[in-house]
């Protein structure tokens, strides 16, 4: 790998942390009451998306829509057959069960996730006419309005419709 794809591909990462960080911060600064700062960190974290989209562009990463699907799929199936149930096991084995708790729903989500892009692969309109809905709980994905989460439990109000 060249340094500048190194590089590149460094400050992919970095800048997409930092667009998750600041909204983050930004749902924090809404809830202490202060919008206008809220404000400041929602518009750097879209000036960050702009930064990582470009340098993921720029490192030839972005391919056509059957490549994506399998980018997608394949760093789905690694997250929940090996990066997750590796942070599980570390999690509980530092007693720290709250987090292996919520890694274990995480990981049945990215599952979900996978199987969403195998069924997109399979068939790139399969998707055309339906609506997605996310718990805002542990992440799950449903194809339409969903009563409960199936991982977390959570009811229909935890979830919200994906423009």
């Amino acid at each position: 790998m060249s340094k500048t794809l190194e590089n590149l591909m460094a400050a992919f990462a970095g800048e997409s942390q930092a667009n998750r960080k600041y909204l983050a911060y930004a749902q924090a600064a809404d809830k202490e009451g202060l919008s206008g700062v809220a404000k400041v960190f929602r518009a750097a974290a879209a000036a960050e998306t702009i930064h990582a989209h470009t340098h993921l562009k720029n490192a030839g990463k972005i391919g056509d829509t059957a490549a994506n699907l399998q980018d997608a799929i394949g760093g789905e199936t690694y997250e929940f057959t090996k990066m997750y149930p590796e942070m599980i096991k570390e999690a509980e084995a530092e007693g720290q069960t709250a987090v292996a708790k919520y890694m274990d729903m995480v990981n049945k989500v990215e599952e979900v996730h996978a199987n969403l892009y195998k069924k997109a692969a399979a068939d790139n309109h399969a998707f055309d006419n339906v609506d997605f809905y996310v718990c805002k709980v542990c992440g799950y994905t449903h194809e339409g309005p969903c009563d409960s989460c199936p991982v977390c439990g959570a009811k229909a109000a935890a979830f919200f419709k994906v423009d």
